[in-house]
């Protein structure tokens, strides 16, 4: 039965369907050959049920503050804000462009929009500063990664949905991980800008500095809303994202001048158009889930890939190795929506905390959209930047291997994720 599904989803997908349609007309085939007993329109039900979780409310919201942030100049005043502090540092551009994708990432929850809104003015810098345009590239792509380890982070979300853990303990176990990100990052910035013996910028004036900072202030307002709003028990995650495109109409609209009011018609236009897809995408996917379920895939991934008793690090460790795997050929919300369902009952029975669990898929995924050969953030990249896909992927070497290095710490050592959250309770 497993195998017949399995061989219906690789001849669509060899056929040039979407994963959407993949996804239902393999559950639609299982139902119909394997079911006999329940009614197609069960499927239906499933889907419906799929999107019913208020919670999911909180992702076109935060991807519409994102796209208003993104055609506005938010972006543009962070990077000046980070490289008034550690741009004079060795290496100081690129942990100023690590850095500030960290930080828009607490506004988007993207990788993508991080990438277009970041990406474009820090190149241009990078380059002036005499980094190659590959490194540079790579670096933002995976910088990127960082935006969907920071809380609002829509993958957080999609898994939180998928799996029921906390959305709310989810994004602040994201911070520890996404530190160690930074930390490694930075590090690796410096040695190679000694190496190429790349120049440092000038120190910026204590005055330089407090000019960009007060041009920021109004930017730090998207997380304090967020994650204050959220552990102050004032919003829930949705309440917190409507909350963040409202602060962002009045930064951008009212404060900054940046947009006119009549372009946020377009802007969430164009939102519309995202979010119906990854909503179709969630509907689907919890269908195929059902489905699943139904067919023991996650006992008889137990028992024929774990064997008896596995210990906490073997199931670990097969996780990581799906997910990788996974996101290097498919869209990061379909690896979420299909596996965890898998991997949630076998982690729970042998006890790992499924916000540890959430974060190291949150990982893999983000590392997954930036992974040849089909990682979304390498498109993305591309394509704003008009470059050939070869020269975007050339120097992502390092940095996929130092995100690999960071999912194994974060993977043997829990409490990298998990002490932040426990400090809160």
């Amino acid at each position: 039965m497993l195998i017949s599904l399995l061989v219906v989803m690789i001849v669509l997908l060899l056929m040039g369907f979407p994963m959407m349609m993949t996804m239902l007309f393999s559950t639609l085939f299982y139902m119909i050959f394997f079911m006999p007993d329940v009614e197609t329109f069960t499927s239906v039900q499933q889907m419906v049920l799929g999107v019913q979780s208020p919670v999911l409310l909180a992702i076109p919201m935060f991807m519409l503050a994102a796209d208003i942030m993104c055609t506005g100049q938010t972006s543009k005043r962070l990077l000046d804000f980070v490289e008034s502090y550690v741009g004079h540092l060795p290496g100081g551009m690129a942990t100023t462009t690590a850095l500030t994708c960290a930080l828009f990432g607490s506004i988007s929850g993207s990788t993508q929009a991080t990438v277009v809104a970041v990406g474009r003015p820090v190149r241009q810098r990078l380059l002036e500063n005499g980094y190659d345009d590959s490194e540079v590239m790579a670096l933002i792509i995976n910088s990127s990664n960082l935006a969907y380890l920071i809380p609002p982070s829509l993958g957080m979300i999609v898994y939180g949905v998928a799996s029921g853990a906390s959305i709310g303990d989810l994004f602040i176990a994201g911070i520890g991980p996404a530190i160690l990100i930074l930390i490694i990052f930075s590090i690796y910035s410096a040695f190679y800008a000694k190496a190429k013996k790349l120049p440092s910028l000038k120190k910026a004036s204590g005055k330089q500095r407090w000019l960009a900072t007060k041009k920021c202030l109004l930017a730090f307002g998207f997380p304090l809303i967020i994650m204050g709003g959220i552990y102050t028990g004032i919003f829930s995650p949705t309440e917190a994202a409507a909350a963040a495109v409202l602060y962002a109409i009045i930064v951008e609209v009212g404060i900054y001048k940046s947009i006119k009011l009549q372009e946020i018609y377009n802007i969430a236009l164009s939102t519309g158009v995202i979010t119906t897809v990854v909503f179709i995408l969630v509907a689907v996917g919890a269908a195929f889930s059902w489905i699943i379920s139904y067919a023991r895939v996650p006992q008889l991934i137990a028992e024929g890939i774990l064997g008896n008793d596995p210990s906490v690090l073997t199931i670990l460790l097969v996780v990581n190795i799906f997910f990788f795997i996974g996101c290097m050929f498919v869209e990061a919300i379909v690896v979420i929506l299909i596996l965890t369902p898998i991997f949630v009952p076998i982690a729970s029975a042998a006890g790992i905390d499924l916000v540890h669990l959430g974060i190291i898929v949150t990982l893999q995924v983000a590392i997954g959209s930036g992974t040849p050969p089909f990682g979304t953030s390498i498109f993305t990249c591309s394509a704003i930047f008009d470059q050939p896909y070869l020269k975007v992927i050339k120097n992502e070497t390092p940095y996929i291997a130092m995100l690999l290095v960071a999912c194994v710490l974060v993977s043997a050592f829990p409490g990298i994720s998990l002490f932040l959250g426990s400090l809160t309770q």
